[in-house]
């Protein structure tokens, strides 16, 4: 399946294919935001899609591409397992329990939870 524009519980999502191509510079966030401009206000980006520089909170790249989806007014939707990066660090644990209080990046485990939440905010 390609990146494909969906409409999810009455919001345009762009759902991106899991194996598409890695997500490892801030470039690569600015192509998909320009995929987004053809309607969509929601980013829906698999975990597995991330380059681990991301769950790596050191790098700084989590915090580049947060930025670059909060500039240009779209929301990110990271969505997969990511347990095992969650056990491994406390500040990414701390990050994933404010993002997914606010409304901008959410990480949650699957497509039916992220519809659970576009509903809720409608």
């Amino acid at each position: 399946m390609a990146d494909e524009v969906q409409e999810r519980a009455g919001v345009t999502v762009l759902v991106c294919d899991p194996d598409g191509p890695l997500i490892a510079t801030e470039q690569d966030a600015l192509d998909l935001i320009g995929a987004a401009f053809v309607g969509a206000q929601v980013v829906a980006v698999p975990a597995s899609r991330l380059d681990e520089r991301f769950f790596s909170l050191g790098t700084r790249f989590a915090g580049e591409v947060m930025q670059k989806f909060v500039n240009y007014r779209l929301r990110l939707a990271v969505v997969g397992d990511i347990a095992g990066h969650l056990a491994a660090s406390s500040a990414l644990r701390a990050l994933v329990e404010e993002s997914n209080r606010a409304d901008h990046v959410w990480f949650v485990p699957d497509l039916d939870t992220l519809d659970t939440r576009l509903r809720a905010t409608a």
